[in-house]
């Protein structure tokens, strides 16, 4: 890949990206932003003033020559008042201009810059996870930024939106998408890096490499020894139970991660390229000509999304497809990845990209050391690449990290669950998948737990999760054959699962839990009571998923109807297989179906909350323009999970 002539770098827009909001807090604001410079930015706050934001307060990290991460974390001396509509905006440079002049697409109607709200109780939040590109689905973020859109008053705006996990597609990839990478890199000359046990020597052989499209599962090493690496990591072996899934567009470079963030979080850098198909197969052609229709459809909506999220507080967790299918789900898996250098690279460049795009916003806190060894990779790359020792050191530093994890001081608290990293690995065989957290760091759980009145609990995996499925994905693991129907579910560890529900039972614990999860590609509600506590707790499982991914609608409606035979309360099966220290009464989708209750639309979900930290309304909004479905409660119900 060339580099980017001085001409084709001319008259870059200054911000690529956003702003993000971040975390909000009355004292201190967390934005983010990518600028096509280091910029000299002005936050201008309604009831404050202008604050000139120094090094302290923003923190720019270089990632190409003409693409630089704003961090910005603003702490202020008087509180912001809360239930309050407040304006800002970002000034660049001496000339003072502002959001309207350079990002007219984030307002709204005739506004002259955008607006937040802090919100002094969560009485409401949207919630989502699993967004990929190239499904056919509309984008369910668009479902948030026309609830923005419409007239509302400031103590009527939900308080944030939850992410729980694959914001990003790193190992799905449609051709078009990756085509767009590739020229986003070569526009804004993002540093390349050299590669470690790939057919490939660095990142601008494997761009080039005729293999790069599709087929990139031929540039590994053909050892025997790394079959399973190949198989598993870029083989795109199908899944013929629930889904399959598609590798054959991986992404391998930093640079390419990071390209990839910027194209599915803002309209502009799309109009800063104009991506030509590459030289393809017949069959391959037609494949990329259907993904390129549901890719146009995706751009086309991005000023709504980039919208929204200059309005509202984004919280945000990783799940597997943020890095790569099936990221730590069994000790084998993690033994076979990491033991090879090139695929701990693709995993240890997700990494650092979701440090910087997602991770460091949820907590700024937990990040300083890791900034700081980020901006030393950039610092001492040359010649446009970076170095590989410094990178490589910053990898094992966040393979290691175990403060990816955060809890928000809201009411009721929110604590987020990293179920990916911290795992508790099966003592029987190490291709037996591991436990979503481990013992330490479900005793941390706990403690953050104890004594509060109420909590909302995010995991990107449903802790209580459909009975049918799980039960599949136990029998493929028995017959160890785990990774061919994600067998990740907190069932799955006996361990895992009785720290769990002895958290829940525990005196000191909340007495009204709310679990938000996404992950499964399909939304439902559980309200579930543990018995052998008095007086609790009462539990909702509520699950939305996915923003732009749906399940496959048949045989999502086959499992929902078989789950409801095999198990219902005079099921000779569940009475030989229920939880006997639960009761679990599954809501209704309003607009389904008789006796359905798992709902098979793309869009957002929406929780409304009482004083007490309970459930009052739950919602499902749905991308199609269908009108939303409510999540209601039957009268009766004993289904035993």
């Amino acid at each position: 890949m060339s580099p980017p002539s001085p001409e084709s770098l001319q008259n870059l827009p200054p911000v690529l990206v956003g702003p993000l909001l971040r975390r909000l807090e009355p004292t201190r604001l967390v934005l983010w932003l990518v600028g096509s410079r280091a910029l000299s930015l002005t936050l201008r706050l309604q009831g404050v003033g202008d604050i000139c934001l120094d090094a302290g307060q923003c923190t720019v990290i270089p990632i190409g020559t003409h693409a630089f991460v704003h961090l910005i974390d603003v702490p202020l001396d008087t509180a912001l008042p809360c239930d309050t509509l407040i304006e800002y905006d970002l000034l660049i440079d001496d000339a003072q201009t502002g959001i309207a002049e350079w990002a007219p697409h984030l307002l709204y109607g005739e506004a002259r810059g955008p607006n937040f709200v802090l919100r002094s109780r969560i009485d409401q939040l949207l919630h989502g996870s699993c967004r990929k590109p190239h499904h056919p689905a509309v984008d369910g973020l668009l479902c948030v930024d026309r609830l923005l859109a419409s007239p509302h008053a400031a103590t009527e705006r939900p308080a944030l939106l939850m992410m729980s996990g694959d914001q990003v597609y790193a190992d799905d990839v449609a051709g078009p998408m990756l085509r767009a990478i590739h020229a986003l890199i070569e526009r804004l000359g993002l540093f390349g890096e050299y590669l470690e046990g790939a057919v490939v020597s660095d990142s601008a052989a494997l761009y080039e490499h005729e293999a790069s499209y599709y087929h990139r599962a031929d540039l590994l090493p053909a050892l025997q020894s790394n079959e399973t690496l190949r198989e598993r990591f870029f083989g795109g072996a199908r899944k013929p139970i629930f889904t399959s899934s598609s590798a054959d567009n991986h992404l391998v470079t930093f640079a390419e991660v990071m390209a990839m963030y910027l194209l599915v979080w803002s309209p502009t850098p799309w109009t800063l390229i104009t991506p030509k198909p590459p030289k393809l197969i017949p069959e391959r052609r037609e494949r990329y000509a259907l993904e390129q229709t549901r890719i146009d459809g995706f751009k086309a909506g991005l000023g709504g999304v980039a919208r929204a999220f200059a309005h509202l507080p984004c919280l945000m967790i990783f799940d597997d497809h943020d890095i790569t299918d099936d990221w730590n789900l069994s000790a084998q898996w993690e033994e076979t990845a990491y033991g090879h250098p090139f695929s701990k690279r693709i995993i240890g460049n997700a990494l650092i990209a979701y440090m910087l795009c997602q991770g460091w916003g949820n907590n700024p806190d937990a990040f300083g050391p890791l900034l700081e060894n980020a901006e030393g990779v950039i610092a001492t790359g040359h010649d446009g690449y970076l170095d590989s020792r410094v990178q490589d050191a910053l990898i094992n530093k966040l393979l290691k990290f175990q403060q990816w994890h955060y809890v928000l001081p809201t009411n009721p608290a929110m604590v987020v669950l990293d179920t990916r990293t911290r795992r508790w690995r099966s003592e029987m065989t190490l291709k037996q998948p591991s436990g979503l957290l481990d013992w330490e760091a479900l005793s941390e759980l706990q403690q953050e737990l104890l004594d509060h009145p109420s909590a909302i609990i995010v995991s990107p995996a449903p802790i209580f999760g459909v009975k049918l499925i799980e039960t599949v994905q136990k029998v493929f693991s028995w017959c160890g054959y785990p990774l061919l129907v994600d067998a990740e579910n907190w069932m799955a560890h006996r361990g895992a699962a009785q720290v769990i529900l002895n958290i829940f039972r525990h005196s000191r614990t909340p007495g009204n839990y709310v679990v938000l999860s996404g992950d499964v590609h399909y939304s439902f509600v559980y309200e579930v009571l543990i018995r052998h506590r008095q007086a609790g707790p009462r539990i909702w499982q509520i699950t939305s998923s996915g923003i732009k991914n749906e399940f496959p609608p048949t045989l999502l409606e086959w499992f929902d109807r078989l789950n409801r035979w095999l198990y219902s309360p005079r099921s000779p099966l569940n009475w030989l297989t229920k939880r006997r220290r639960m009761r679990v009464v599954p809501h209704v989708p309003e607009h389904a179906e008789a006796g359905e209750r798992l709902w098979n639309s793309a869009g957002i979900g929406q929780v409304f909350f009482n004083e007490q930290g309970q459930p009052q309304a739950i919602f499902q909004h749905n991308s199609n323009g269908s009108p939303k479905t409510r999540m209601v409660a039957p009268e009766s119900a004993t289904d035993p999970l």
